[in-house]
């Protein structure tokens, strides 16, 4: 028995959808014998009469090259002496009507490029990892910063001569810009293979393989080692709700339904035109739950983005009445797809305790990051979508009207901290005709550029950890292009790179102020000081960390027009600092009382009861703004 052959324990936990390490000997792998090398295939085929192997050394014939079937299994397996690594290759499998299909490799490590789909012979093994003491260091997310900056790699940036960029080049420019800006995380859009550049990898083929689009795994592996030895995690979108219906894909991979579910009110995502996997096969579960593991084993990913989890928990999602199937009781909840999630999480965090696992679920579904065992998914952060669309619902609206919508501030603290949050101002909100974050503002020119710096302070002092796609740093005024780069060429006019200086500026400061995340999924961390100044489209808040000195007060005028006398309580006598204000020229801002509220001066506390508290302080605040104090721990003041 070779190295690469299934032992019974293994087929045993693959049908039973307990083994998580599948693709170490699931797919393709190279054996050696001596000077003897050849590539060893098993692959999952329940419905096959015979599973062969056609190659570019074959001609596209597989019929020299076939595999057997593990006896009282629905595996096949067999090594082929003339292949190595390097070589193309698909599974010819004649179906049970006679049918002769060639698949690609559903754990293949690595493809041919789009629009070519035959899969490539490749190991993995090898590469000289250099980020021992960023995995070393990892620790549990709760009460750290976590700012993450959400990037397709197709359009952030290209090449001088047009093409994509590769993820070695990325490893340098992205990874420089990403640590300059001040951010703690890359989020990636799907990089799982996929055939159809704008599906955005959101419709897979290959869920072991990092698409060839952007170069070899070597060099995506030197993108994440580099990301680590500056500091940044790496998150992967994920999608195990569907996967794309392309002929060399996983639909009907023995000509019958073997990933999907057989019954297409089921199976069917008419909206996206995919099919959902069958939850209920452990062969399912373990292919999925081995992809999930796959990337943190074999790539030292940090976590994972969940797409589309509310597509999964429910059989009528964006389904009309007669195109779904209830479950056994009658329901509208997949009970498959929430055992599998939970089985999911329970096993990441099993053998990767630190890992991120973020779930995109917009339907409120209970219990999103409680832990599997009581009954939750077992999540560790969930989207806030509740929040995001409240938040961008108001900041759209005319000045005028937003006083009569002052509960889309106020209401989203309700439930901040039902969950483990992370505030998402994402890719979905600025395509397809919503118009960038930027553009969305109201008013005029200058307007628009200040409304976005209030949302951005907003963002990063309310309760929660942050994503921002890119472009939104610097204004970018189109929305996103998804076959073209960002429009970097904008940064040549001042508003832009004064907004990016802006978001940096914010970004750091993030990073700095312990109030803005050490307690981010707690009540206490957490105080209103006024909610209710309607009128004026202002609100006031308190952001604590577990040292009361690192107390942060935060002011945001949501209105046109500024005010030249604002009071508000502050919790004790002192001096309060002002870290930062969006309305500073230096960001582009009007510059409103600016020798009264530049960055660094202070204002001194008065003994004159306000919102509850027995001292206060008076300030200037400008139109749309948001503003930063915290009270200096020696204060100028001399008791009396």
């Amino acid at each position: 028995m070779d190295a690469l052959e299934l032992s019974s324990q293994e087929i045993r936990q693959f049908k039973e959808g307990s083994w998580p390490y599948s693709y170490r000997k699931m797919g393709a792998h190279v054996v050696r014998d001596g000077y003897a090398v050849g590539v060893r295939f098993t692959v999952w085929a329940p419905h096959a009469l015979e599973v062969r192997i056609a190659s570019d050394r074959n001609g596209w014939n597989g019929e020299r090259h076939a595999l057997h079937r593990i006896e009282q299994t629905d595996l096949w397996t067999g090594i082929v002496d003339d292949l190595q690594e390097g070589d193309l290759y698909k599974y010819e499998i004649i179906s049970r009507n006679g049918e002769k299909l060639l698949k690609a490799d559903p754990y293949g490590f690595y493809s041919e490029v789009r629009p070519q789909t035959a899969s490539i012979v490749k190991s993995l093994d090898g590469y000289s990892w250099n980020d021992a003491e960023w995995m070393r260091k990892r620790h549990e997310p709760y009460s750290r910063p976590m700012n993450i900056y959400e990037v397709h790699l197709g359009t952030w940036k290209n090449r001088p001569d047009g093409e994509l960029a590769t993820y070695e080049q990325l490893s340098e420019d992205l990874v420089d810009y990403v640590s300059e800006m001040g951010y703690t995380h890359i989020e990636l859009l799907p990089i799982t293979e996929h055939p159809y550049d704008r599906s955005w990898g959101y419709q897979a083929t290959g869920y072991f393989a990092a698409t060839s689009r952007y170069g070899t795994p070597e060099q995506f592996m030197l993108f994440v080692d580099r990301c680590h030895q500056r500091g940044i995690g790496v998150i992967l979108d994920w999608v195990p709700g569907h996967f794309t219906k392309d002929a060399h894909g996983l639909r009907r991979f023995d000509g019958s339904a073997v990933f999907e579910h057989e019954d297409p009110l089921i199976a069917e995502k008419p909206i996206w035109g995919t099919l959902a996997f069958d939850y209920s096969k452990p062969e399912v579960r373990s292919f999925l739950i081995s992809s999930a593991l796959f990337w943190m084993d074999k790539y030292h990913i940090d976590g994972l983005r969940v797409d589309a989890v509310s597509s999964m928990l429910y059989h009528d999602f964006d389904k009309p009445a007669g195109a779904w199937r209830p479950n056994r009781y009658g329901g509208r909840e997949n009970l498959e797809a929430i055992d599998f999630l939970r089985e999911l999480n329970k096993t990441v965090f099993l053998h990767y305790p630190h890992a991120l696992m973020m779930a995109e679920e917009s339907h409120a579904f209970p219990g999103v990051t409680a832990p599997a065992d009581l009954g939750g998914l077992g999540f560790n952060y969930k989207w806030n979508m509740g929040w995001m669309n409240d938040t961008l619902a108001y900041v759209e609206r005319p000045f005028n009207e937003r006083k009569h919508h002052h509960n889309l501030l106020t209401f989203p603290i309700w439930y901040a901290f039902q969950e483990n949050h992370l505030l998402p101002l994402s890719h979905d909100e600025v395509v397809h005709g919503k118009k960038s974050l930027l553009n969305k503002m109201p008013g005029s020119y200058e307007q628009k550029f200040a409304g976005l710096r209030l949302l951005y302070g907003y963002m990063i002092t309310h309760p929660g950890k942050k994503l921002l796609f890119m472009g939104g740093e610097f204004g970018q005024f189109d929305e996103w292009k998804d076959l073209e780069q960002l429009d970097w060429m904008v940064l040549g006019y001042e508003k832009h790179r004064d907004m990016q200086q802006y978001t940096k500026k914010l970004n750091h400061l993030y990073l700095n102020e312990k109030a803005l995340w050490q307690l981010d999924h707690v009540h206490t961390g957490f105080e209103w000081v006024d909610h209710a100044d309607t009128r004026q489209s202002v609100i006031v808040y308190r952001r604590k960390a577990k040292a009361s000195t690192d107390a942060l007060i935060v002011i945001c005028n949501f209105h046109e027009h500024a005010h030249r006398a604002y009071r508000i309580g502050v919790p004790s006598e002192g001096s309060y600092r002002i870290l930062l204000n969006s309305d500073d020229p230096q960001f582009g801002g009007f510059g409103y009382e600016a020798s009264r509220l530049e960055e660094g001066s202070a204002i001194d506390s008065e003994r004159k009861p306000w919102h509850g508290k027995r001292h206060s302080i008076e300030l200037a605040l400008p139109p749309l703004s948001v503003m930063i104090l915290k009270r200096e721990k020696k204060s100028r003041l001399k008791k009396k």
